[in-house]
């Protein structure tokens, strides 16, 4: 099988995937308003499986500064409930048979710190990810290079194009990081 030109689009398509996975996770974390994507990361032990908290309960936001999570099935309501107190979002549920009601407390200066930390630590895994695609791709062409499918030049200049696209995707994660912290640090 003769060896293949690498297509840059590829490379650019998985590091547009780091960059969505990190909004994912930013979705997940915590700012001074109730948001329904806060207990996406939520895992729930339910009939013998870990289970994502969507997919046992109907998770709503009736005001700024509450969640309600309506449990489908009444057997589930306490690992719904200790599911979400033992993650590491500092929520207090409340119980009221088959839905939990959720008050969002306003953040400490301190929480907000911790959370901006956070943001930077997902920002820093998606940035490693996207560093480990421009390897690949730096790897895929010297290979393609060796095989003589591309030119010495026309290796040299692709990884320079991979590079290109390596600074715009660390460019995103930072801006969108910014961003995030500015969200987080808003009293």
């Amino acid at each position: 099988m003769p060896a293949e030109k690498p297509q840059l689009s590829r490379y650019r398509d998985r590091m547009d995937k780091a960059v969505s996975a990190l909004k994912e996770e930013f979705a997940s974390l915590r700012t001074g308003r109730a948001s329904a994507s806060l207990l996406d990361q939520i895992m729930v032990e339910a009939y013998g499986a870990t289970t994502p908290l969507n997919q046992v309960a109907a998770v709503t936001v009736p005001e700024p500064r509450s969640i309600s999570v309506s449990v489908w099935d009444r057997g589930v309501v306490v690992s719904v409930e200790k599911a979400i107190r033992s993650s590491d979002l500092g929520l207090n549920p409340v119980v009221e048979g088959q839905t939990l009601r959720i008050p969002i407390p306003p953040l400490t200066e301190e929480r907000r710190r911790d959370l901006a930390k956070i943001a930077a630590k997902y920002a820093e895994q998606q940035k490693v990810a996207i560093r480990n695609v421009r390897r690949d791709a730096n790897d895929d062409l010297k290979k393609a290079e060796k095989d003589s499918v591309i030119s010495q030049d026309e290796q040299k200049r692709m990884e320079s194009e991979v590079q290109k696209i390596t600074d715009e995707a660390v460019k995103r994660v930072d801006e969108a990081l910014k961003t995030k912290e500015q969200e987080i640090m808003q009293v």
